[in-house]
């Protein structure tokens, strides 16, 4: 163990827990600085005594000029004033305790002794050292501050002789002032304690409440809703992305503040604010955003008002969360929607059974009825069963958890098989009505096998249809044809394409296409497009359509854009 012994628990837990930055050596600077006016007042003190022409020792000048020139140095000069650390002020063999603690010992012990006869007690003094030993030091250093303070005032009883009539009551108060600095040693020791404690659960809290409001702004920022926090003034004190996003004509906002009356599109929403802050509470309300050079926005407004308190300085803020009316009737769609499929997924799997014993009974019936009639009237039973089969399975398919991992596979020889299967089962006027253009090497790519066979087979029944339609339009005995392309896209993507030669798509269809249960045909149930579209997302795969040219006519293409397989590297002169 050291000769300084432990440390106060103050200069313990503030130097090497918050620094010596911190309030140790904001401590040790305010010392400094009462010992530095103390010197002065001191000398003061002799230069008034002297001028009053009272007795004093002339050495007594000297060592308050001497003391306060060191204490002053101490305290202006920035690299003696500097805390080293705990450690230079730990224990009686450290340079700087005595430079501070100790100098002022040895003063006041020199100037009560030079004194001793003057009817002035300086025992005062010896509590500036003792408290800075008790805050900044050990314990055993605060108590061997105390213990020197003591000894001084009992040492400078000695010029006076034994025999003096005073010496037992001198004695007496230089007892009682020591026991004083040994209480004042102690209660010093004690409250360094509890401020250290105090400073240390308050920096606990300050980084609580650091990484609270970090949390908080994260959250904030991250959020899909807009939020605005305005003063009474109209002023925006505080807006997170989406907000700026929104209140922004053509690009986001980017002024770290600003006003409600900057823009006159803002003008309903100052309205709704100003409304708020006179009802504290409001009803969400659509507000429309008139722009001038973009088109209206309407948002939904919810607003809440937080009152300031007076004794504490704040003001009243109005809260306001704003989001996209047409973004919010979006996702409510989507909400029905999931609940719809939920719903669909029951009642597709309920029907299941009772539809595969129809088409049982119908198969044993179109055997026992001879009939022509009767055998046309099973055929489009059967018929019908298939057309409800497929929708079931559909539906079902769409219910369907997405789980697992998708697969690695090679497009061009999945393709290349898909393709000749469904052309089998198309019954094609001629091979050339099918027209395929596939890359040199295999592709690989991350889909589900089969589930991507289901996606080529929608497509290429859609354009099959289409292209029927348009070459019946055309009336010049042209046969139809379809085409199914697959090309790299860069180092990331393959890109799978299936065009139908006609006119395209009315836009007021395209923005329908990957809706579910949305169909042109009487017949048609809706769900081929939205069912790609869905499979496409469960792989991280795109699905887009296009109105395009390809083998020399325009048309009609839909794109399923595939990601690569991670361990695939596509050559770097592939064709973007």
């Amino acid at each position: 163990m050291s000769d300084a012994g432990p440390v106060s628990r103050f200069a313990a837990l503030r130097s090497e827990r918050l620094g010596d930055d911190g309030g140790f050596a904001r401590l040790y600077a305010a010392f400094l600085a009462a010992r530095a006016a103390l010197g002065v007042v001191l000398l003061l003190a002799q230069v008034g005594a002297w001028v009053a022409g009272g007795n004093r020792h002339p050495l007594g000048f000297w060592i308050c000029l001497a003391y306060a020139g060191l204490t002053l140095a101490h305290a202006l000069v920035p690299r003696l004033r500097r805390a080293s650390g705990r450690r230079s002020l730990s224990g009686l063999r450290r340079p700087r305790w005595w430079a501070s603690v100790g100098l002022d010992l040895v003063a006041f012990t020199t100037l009560q002794t030079l004194d001793a006869g003057g009817g002035v007690s300086l025992a005062a003094l010896f509590i500036l050292p003792v408290m800075m030993a008790g805050v900044l030091s050990s314990r055993r250093a605060a108590l061997a501050a105390a213990a020197l303070a003591t000894l001084g005032l009992l040492g400078a009883l000695l010029p006076q002789g034994w025999d003096s009539a005073e010496l037992g009551t001198r004695l007496t108060q230089a007892g009682l002032a020591g026991s004083g600095y040994f209480a004042v040693a102690l209660l010093a020791l004690e409250l360094a304690a509890r401020l250290a404690r105090e400073q240390q659960a308050a920096k606990g809290s300050l980084a609580f409440a650091r990484q609270q409001t970090a949390l908080n702004q994260l959250v904030i920022d991250e959020m899909q809703e807009g939020v605005l926090v305005v003063d009474r003034g109209l002023k925006v004190r505080a807006a997170n992305p989406a907000a700026r996003m929104l209140l922004g004509e053509r690009e986001a906002l980017h002024e770290p503040q600003f006003c409600l009356h900057d823009q006159r599109a803002w003008g309903e929403l100052v309205a709704r604010v100003s409304d708020c802050f006179a009802a504290r509470a409001a009803e969400p309300l659509d507000v429309t955003l008139n722009f001038s050079q973009a088109p209206a926005r309407t948002l939904r407004v919810r607003s809440r008002v937080n009152r300031g308190r007076e004794d504490r300085g704040s003001e009243d803020l109005c809260v306001l969360l704003l989001e996209d009316r047409a973004t919010l009737l979006a996702r409510v769609r989507r909400d029905k929607l999931a609940a719809m499929g939920r719903m669909s997924a029951g009642i597709a799997h309920e029907i299941r059974n009772p539809l595969a014993a129809i088409s049982q009974a119908n198969a044993l019936l179109s055997e026992d009825l001879p009939d022509p009639g009767a055998q046309r009237l099973t055929g489009l039973v059967a018929a019908n069963v298939r057309r409800l089969q497929r929708i079931v399975d559909e539906v079902m398919l769409l219910a369907a958890s997405p789980e697992g991992a998708p697969q690695v596979l090679d497009a061009v020889s999945l393709v290349a098989e898909v393709s000749q299967e469904w052309a089998a089962t198309q019954d094609l006027p001629r091979p050339d009505c099918l027209r395929v253009d596939l890359p040199p090497g295999p592709q690989r790519v991350q889909f589900d096998p089969e589930h991507l066979r289901r996606v080529l087979v929608n497509l290429l029944d859609n354009a099959w249809r289409h292209a029927q339609e348009a070459a019946l339009n055309a009336h010049d005995g042209s046969l139809p044809w379809v085409g199914l392309s697959l090309s790299p896209q860069g180092r990331q993507a393959v890109a799978l394409r299936v065009f139908n030669p006609g006119p395209r798509i009315a836009p007021s269809v395209e923005r329908h296409l990957f809706e579910p249960f949305y169909s042109t045909r009487s017949r048609g149930s809706g769900l081929g497009l939205y069912i790609c579209r869905e499979l496409c997302e469960r792989y991280r795969a795109r699905i887009d359509y296009q109105g395009a040219q390809a083998w020399g006519q325009d048309g009609n293409a839909f794109d399923v854009v595939l990601s690569r397989a991670r361990d695939e590297a596509a050559p770097e002169n592939a064709a973007p």
